[in-house]
């Protein structure tokens, strides 16, 4: 799969399983996962987050379980703050899939649970970022610096 994103392309590690189907190494997962385009928008963007805006490895993780009105949900990447509390969380999805208020009703919710003070969107090809003040959403024009949030 080589989907192409407006994210920096880089020496992503795929292999395929034993079925044939293509898997990708999540280096903040630790382990190889099926490839899927959503999947290919995350490995790329948090690459990007990471050599791009200085956002450090150690601080992020991807697919993190929070419990929403008495479900299980998964947060696609937790990005904390030094003191390990939520700093921002960011949303994917497959480059076909549109960025829609419902994208963004979907991460606010899960915002409700963590209250970080970023929120992030991608599909790969539009990326989104906004600061959340306690009472509302200030979109911002560029992803910020790890040092700046």
């Amino acid at each position: 799969m080589t989907l192409q994103l407006n994210l920096p392309a880089f020496d992503i590690e795929l292999r395929r399983d034993a079925a044939g189907r293509t898997e990708v190494y999540d280096p903040l997962r630790r382990r190889w996962l099926v490839l899927t385009p959503e999947e290919w928008v995350r490995q790329h963007f948090v690459h990007w987050l990471a050599t791009a805006y200085g956002y450090p490895t150690s601080m992020m993780a991807n697919e993190v379980g929070m419990r929403f009105n008495g479900m299980v949900r998964r947060c696609d990447t937790l990005i904390y703050a030094r003191d390990l509390s939520p700093l921002c969380i960011v949303e994917y999805k497959r480059p076909s899939v549109d960025i829609t208020p419902a994208v963004f009703d979907q991460i606010a919710r899960y915002n409700s649970v963590t209250g970080a003070r970023w929120l992030m969107v991608s599909n790969g090809l539009r990326h989104f970022c906004c600061r959340f003040d306690g009472r509302g959403y200030t979109f911002v024009r560029q992803i910020p610096a790890y040092t700046d949030l």
